[in-house]
């Protein structure tokens, strides 16, 4: 198990992990007595004996903020496309205990110990998989206008708060940017899975007649100044999808690419029409 680095108190709960897999991974967590972790719903994977397990609105790591309070913090989740709900974990025996959570898609898991980076991080709206419980994830508005209508992402990413461990997944492989002072880097909006507070992120447009109409690259980069750290990944999730369903075949035709005739067959049988 990977242990986090010796800071001070935390508020947070202290928890180790060890990410399993290459391209289909998973994280178990290594739970204390009394040690909680939060995750979304559907990425939970397995879990031992003696773990109790509750649906909690919100991430549940402000106490004592009433009922109304959970309800529209658990309502601002929505604008993310997330469920009102989260589900919590928790260890009540004695012993150490694990419970396991896997990524969605194909990719990679991203440990991020809010600590290292003040105590925030901003990421994609689908990115956040787990966290030790106490971390805050709530909601991050884009004041900036190009920024929200061309991004990709719109004008609400995801914010994960506190000073515990988080963990997010990106779809193919992930690359880890360090970014200097006054440093720009120029991305395909929707190869961002996160980025540190001090990131300035804006939206650039492309620019060229040729690059606009037959670049195929859309019509605009993402733009992201140092200084901080950049988590961006190879294959966005929506190309995959968008492959996926432009490979399908049509009519309900179940001969795929690997077919001995291919188009030829799909000729003879009268599927395609002019």
């Amino acid at each position: 198990m990977e242990r986090l680095p010796d800071f001070s108190e935390r508020n947070a709960h202290e928890i180790d992990y060890r990410i399993y897999g290459e391209e289909m991974q998973y994280v178990e967590i290594e739970l204390d007595p009394d040690e909680g972790v939060i995750a979304e719903s559907g990425s939970f994977m397995m879990m031992d004996d003696g773990i109790k397990m509750e649906t909690i609105f919100g991430d549940g790591s402000k106490k004592d903020q009433g009922f109304l309070g959970k309800i529209l913090g658990a309502g601002k989740r929505i604008l993310t496309g997330e469920s009102l709900f989260m589900i919590a974990f928790y260890n009540n025996l004695t012993g150490k205990r694990n419970v396991s959570f896997a990524s969605p898609y194909p990719g990679k898991i991203t440990p991020i110990d809010l600590l290292e980076y003040n105590g925030k991080f901003i990421c994609q709206k689908d990115a956040f998989l787990c966290a030790a419980k106490g971390v805050s994830v709530g909601i991050e508005f884009s004041k900036k206008l190009g920024r929200g209508l061309f991004g990709g992402e719109g004008f609400i990413m995801q914010k994960l708060e506190g000073d515990g461990m988080a963990f997010v997944h990106a779809c193919g492989t992930t690359a880890k940017r360090v970014l200097a002072p006054g440093e720009i880097l120029r991305v395909d909006t929707g190869c961002i899975v996160g980025f540190t507070q001090d990131v300035d992120y804006d939206i650039e447009f492309i620019g060229g007649f040729k690059n606009t109409i037959f670049g195929g690259e859309g019509l605009f980069f993402a733009k992201l100044q140092g200084p901080g750290t950049v988590y961006l990944q190879s294959l966005p999730f929506s190309r995959l999808a968008g492959r996926v369903l432009k490979s399908l075949p049509r009519g309900g035709n179940s001969k795929g690419e690997g077919s001995i005739l291919g188009g030829l067959g799909d000729l003879l049988d009268g599927d395609n029409r002019f």
